[in-house]
């Protein structure tokens, strides 16, 4: 490893400043995604967009992800690896700051929409902690840099929030915009370079995404696996905060803020995870959090009715669940990174895209559903996507391992 080799010409392993300094910034990076999510009533009255076309908000948002995991992140296989990412956040200091500048809806979807396009730099930061570990700790740097990325998610729902109720809503773009500024700064002077081998143009890397998906059964399987996941994950997150504010459970705003906090506990899976895959039981320990995040759902028609028992069963699905999510998401990215180097970033990309239209599939259902169904309904939904992972699950027992 060149980056941090010692003097010696035996290779080290990657320092901790370093897996601390790519948790860090993945986080910060990724949270822009979730800041406009619970903001959309606010922002949609401010702006002048209807209610029928507030969803665009958060739907661009993540059309802009979904195309830069397709067409950006597969760069980290092309070009030097610093340069890109500084790039992708420079742009999205410039959209932060017109969306905290916005005063009309063609400004703030636009913004939203370069948002979403720009902060994929995330996931090609990811795959550093691949290159640059050891085969023996790769899991485990993985996984302890998936944990800053999960935190960013979790936290930014609720931050923004409480920084909503204080100061309005354009405060949290503009502070957001300030921090990715600082960050760049400390990303030029600290991250290392990363040139991939020279080789195919763009238009050949593309090209050959679909032959890695067509001949990569690992990559097939961990991205199926993960975007039932992803989807159920998307199926209680956007039916729980409805159901927290119905009449039966009565929480403010402020409640079910301080709710989605409770998720920040399921970031703790993430280096476990790692270690585990580490020690060569990656296939048991993904059985066991697809199984979990399939009984997750289970619980709330499990516990005795009234608001108290309602309110922690639904508390204790959301441990469940995050739990299950992160440790899968290491899980699936320790066996993908290992496919090889020159080909890390297309692979992550893949996976990313792959799994991220589950989040969406899974965010559209879940708001229809419950519509009309309520929660029992999006319960049960959410308990379908893992156990549609489960049965892909059983095949694998029957292969080598």
């Amino acid at each position: 490893m060149q980056a941090f080799a010692t003097q010696s010409s035996t290779p080290s392993d990657i320092p901790r400043w370093m897996v601390l300094l790519l948790a860090s910034a993945c986080g910060i990076i990724v949270a822009n995604l979730y800041y406009a999510q619970p903001l959309v009533g606010p922002i949609s009255a401010a702006t002048g967009i209807s209610p029928a076309a507030a969803g665009l908000i958060v739907t661009l948002t993540q059309v802009g992800y979904g195309l830069g995991l397709l067409f950006i992140v597969p760069m980290g296989d092309l070009f030097e690896n610093r340069r890109l990412v500084l790039c992708g956040l420079g742009v999205t200091c410039v959209a932060l700051v017109s969306a905290a500048l916005a005063d009309s809806a063609a400004q703030l979807l636009a913004s939203m929409a370069v948002i979403g396009l720009s902060t994929v730099g995330a996931q090609v930061l990811v795959p550093y902690a691949a290159h640059f570990s050891l085969p023996h700790t790769r899991g485990r740097a993985v996984g302890n840099v998936m944990s800053g990325l999960l935190l960013g998610i979790l936290l930014a729902r609720p931050v923004a929030s409480l920084v909503t109720d204080l100061f309005g809503w354009h405060a949290i773009f503009a502070i957001s915009a300030v921090v990715v500024a600082a960050l760049m700064a400390v990303l030029a002077r600290y991250l290392p370079r990363r040139q991939p081998p020279a080789g195919m143009h763009y238009g050949a890397l593309l090209a050959s995404m679909w032959t890695l998906m067509r001949t990569t059964p690992i990559l097939r399987r961990r991205s199926f696996y993960h975007a039932m996941l992803f989807a159920a994950f998307s199926v209680f997150w956007t039916a729980s905060p409805l159901w927290l504010a119905s009449p039966e459970l009565g929480l403010s705003q402020r409640g079910i803020a301080l709710f989605a906090l409770s998720g920040v506990i399921g970031v703790i899976a993430a280096p476990v995870a790692g270690r585990i895959a580490d020690r060569g039981w990656s296939r048991p320990a993904t059985g066991a959090a697809l199984l979990c995040a399939a009984l997750s759902f289970l619980v709330p028609h499990l516990v005795p009715p009234g608001r108290t028992w309602s309110l922690a069963g639904l508390l204790l699905t959301s441990l469940l669940l995050d739990l299950a999510v992160a440790a899968n998401l290491v899980l699936s990215q320790r066996a993908i990174y290992g496919l090889g180097a020159e080909i890390r970033s297309r692979l992550n990309g893949l996976f990313m895209a792959t799994f991220f239209a589950g989040a969406a599939a899974g965010s559209a259902l879940g708001g229809w559903i419950y519509a009309h169904a309520g929660w029992s309904g999006a319960s049960w939904l959410g308990f379908a996507f893992p156990c549609l992972a489960l049965l892909y699950y059983l095949t694998e027992l029957r292969s080598p391992r």
